[in-house]
């Protein structure tokens, strides 16, 4: 019991060494360029911040759930034996991900969007980023699938489980439990990518501070606190993910334990 003790205070301990050691790197770069903190003048305008806020988690969880769909449609779809499929998956996981998201933002909203008659900035802002985040999320499920152990399926079947449960008990627990660390890097990608919708004026997070900054001029609070809430959000999905591990982690070891 006092070992826990300890080893608890020792963590919290060196928890709170780090988080002074970053203020105190802050607080001297502040003096050196002799800049006094004012957070009153964005108070001002907490009423917009809170609805940047919410459309920010809108957007992303709207994002999160579609780019899965298509990331697992992605990742199957390149092992489809219709070589059409197979090649159009490839095809779209290698463009996307050779290409930089701004550029996408502008080709999609402005050409294949008018196109298309898509008029809505926030529904094409959710269709840009999953489409985006899909293509790299395809390429996790793929690797996650491949490490799967073949004779995991030819144990499920010499114990009579259908299809149905063979997915259920062995390729999802395993295929989860291996590739959540690298979905949880691709959902805050997904929360920080958003920022980038505010160049064709989605009125998210970002697009709001820049507005609250033109009007206050404050900079470094703004962005600061910027950068604050956007942490939130990402720390918030690391905790959920680590969460699902610990879950997935038991699920991996009794389907591989069959």
């Amino acid at each position: 019991m006092r070992t826990k003790i300890c080893k608890t205070l020792y963590i919290v301990g060196s928890m709170a060494a780090v988080a002074a050691i970053l203020a105190a790197f802050l607080w001297i770069s502040l003096l050196r360029i002799d800049h006094k903190l004012d957070f009153s003048t964005l108070l001002e305008f907490k009423v917009r911040l809170q609805q940047g806020f919410v459309m920010t988690l809108a957007i992303s969880a709207g994002s999160l759930f579609l780019s899965l769909l298509i990331g697992a449609l992605a990742a199957v779809g390149q092992h489809s034996r219709v070589l059409v499929i197979s090649y159009l998956c490839k095809v779209y996981v290698q463009v996307i991900r050779g290409t930089p998201l701004l550029v996408q933002i502008f080709f999609f909203y402005y050409i294949i969007g008018t196109a298309w008659g898509i008029e809505n900035r926030y529904l094409a802002g959710i269709l840009i980023l999953s489409l985006f985040e899909g293509a790299y999320i395809a390429e996790i499920i793929r690797g996650g699938l491949e490490s799967i152990d073949s004779r995991q399926y030819e144990i499920a079947r010499a114990i009579g489980l259908s299809p149905g449960k063979t997915a259920r008990l062995v390729t999802i627990p395993i295929l989860m439990s291996r590739i959540l660390p690298a979905l949880a890097g691709q959902f805050a990608s997904i929360i920080k990518d958003s920022s980038l919708l505010s160049v064709i004026a989605v009125s998210e997070l970002t697009q709001t501070i820049q507005e609250i900054s033109a009007h206050n001029f404050k900079f470094f609070e703004n962005y600061f606190s910027l950068g604050a809430m956007y942490f939130i959000m990402t720390f918030v999905v690391s905790l959920i993910t680590r969460r699902l591990e610990k879950v997935y982690k038991h699920a991996d070891y009794y389907a591989r334990h069959l």
